[in-house]
């Protein structure tokens, strides 16, 4: 039998797309015009439309068309790298959130700037850590919505979340150094630590939290330099630290000496924790955080504090390794920093994690589901006999990717579970998605 014109102009389409013909940004033809090209319907050229777009292959944007979707192919990626799908792959292994007017706010934004009075001053390099007056605006924004007081100096704009660990650890810590880290961690530290040859010592899990006495053993029997902590909505577990915990863990800090190095990436999608670390220990607290999961993945745009004592390090190595954050970028996150888009933005995250939390615990009910309500992943022991390799193979082959723990374990021997992100997929899709997830687990051979 014979495929259908509309089929066979999807396959045309989409084979184009993959191949580069038609690379990412080209602008597709107009309804009308797609339909003549291939002797179809105008309702027809509609349904080619969006199935391409259920693919994964372009974007359609009111008022102006259809356009090839930027989504790199997976052997632009490196093998250790979490986003690494192709564009057929549901995305379960990445945190890509989108929202209702994202191309719009950005369109907008790109206009004010044009029409701003000094727009040459966009094409000068910043000074190392970015102009004092966009740092202030982080300060303002971190003492409103965080409960962080810190000068504007002793912010330094940087290019996400991961380049603040980095330039964090160039800044404080040397080779051979020890640090504390969760047994189960953000891989990006692990490989940020990695680079820089650091002696990473894991510190297992209690309830909701890290065995703090453990840690204090930790710190007594060796040279622990620095504690590395994700004290509001741990990746991957998703815990919370209580007021307690926190003080705790400063007081283990204080008294072994120990810097501690707080990652806030996913800090926003709590609305009611505890002070951060960096409020209670702020003499050795470094604090990194980013618009990277809140806003946009492809901003790249973050920040660190550090305490005031040490400011000019800080610069001296933001400067020897990367100078500064592009200024385009940075113009565009401290307007909507300044504005309220970034609150709002937080908001809408924080209840749509929240929607699909309920629907993966709802799909989920009985797996041993270990997550915060309102997180973007939640973590997913797998039954007894059945291995990560096997489950994600498995997955691989139905088009779905997912993170095996052991990208997280910072032990010798990582628990057989997944980790499975839910904003980068349509809300609509999480139920279905997460039910042949179900479907395949339930029914693989132990």
């Amino acid at each position: 039998m014979s495929e259908s014109p509309v089929t066979a102009a999807v396959e045309h389409l989409s084979g184009e797309i993959r191949r580069g013909a038609l690379p990412p940004g080209t602008a597709l033809p107009t309804h009308r015009k797609l339909a003549a090209q291939y002797g179809i319907a105008i309702a027809s050229a509609s349904k080619v439309y969006n199935r391409l777009q259920a693919m994964g292959l372009v974007v359609g944007e009111v008022g102006r068309g259809t356009f090839v979707r930027d989504r790199p192919a997976q052997r632009e990626w490196d093998i250790d790298d979490e986003a690494r799908l192709n564009s057929q792959s549901v995305d379960l292994s990445f945190n890509h959130p989108t929202w209702p007017g994202q191309s719009d706010l950005l369109r907008t934004t790109l206009r004010e700037l044009a029409s701003s009075g000094d727009l040459s001053a966009l094409m000068h390099q910043q000074p190392p850590g970015g102009r004092l007056h966009e740092r202030q605006i982080v300060a303002d924004h971190l003492t409103q919505a965080r409960n962080i007081r810190a000068t504007a100096e002793q912010v330094f704009l940087v290019g996400g979340a991961q380049q603040g660990l980095d330039v964090a650890i160039r800044a404080f810590l040397r080779p051979n150094d020890e640090v504390a880290v969760d047994a189960l961690t953000y891989p990006g530290f692990k490989m940020a630590a990695a680079l820089s040859e650091l002696a990473l010592r894991p510190v297992p899990s209690a309830d909701n939290g890290p065995d703090l006495n453990a840690l204090a053993d930790l710190c007594r029997r060796g040279a622990i330099r620095a504690i590395y902590v994700m004290p509001t909505l741990h990746n991957p577990l998703g815990w919370v630290l209580s007021a307690a915990q926190r003080k705790q863990l400063v007081d283990i800090a204080r008294r072994h000496d120990c810097l501690i190095i707080e990652d806030a990436t996913y800090a926003y999608l709590v609305d009611s924790a505890a002070r951060p670390i960096v409020a209670l220990a702020p003499e050795r607290t470094i604090y990194v955080s980013s618009l990277s999961k809140s806003v946009a993945t492809g901003l790249r745009f973050g920040y660190v504090v550090v305490p005031q004592a040490h400011t000019a390090r800080m610069k001296r190595v933001v400067r020897a390794s990367f100078w500064s954050l592009s200024s385009m970028v940075t113009a565009i996150a401290t307007r909507w920093l300044a504005s309220g888009t970034v609150v709002q933005q937080e908001q809408f995250q924080r209840e749509d994690a929240r929607r699909r939390q309920t629907i993966a615990r709802e799909v989920l009910h009985g797996m041993g589901v270990v997550a915060h309500p309102s997180s973007q992943f939640l973590w997913l022991p797998l039954p007894d006999g059945l291995r990560m390799d096997q489950v994600v193979s498995a997955l691989a082959a139905r088009g779905i990717a997912a993170s095996k723990a052991e990208a997280y374990a910072t032990t010798q021997h990582a628990p057989h579970a997944l980790r499975l992100g839910l904003s980068s997929m349509p809300l609509e899709q999480v139920r279905p998605v997460l039910t042949e997830v179900r479907h395949i687990i339930e029914h693989l051979p132990i």
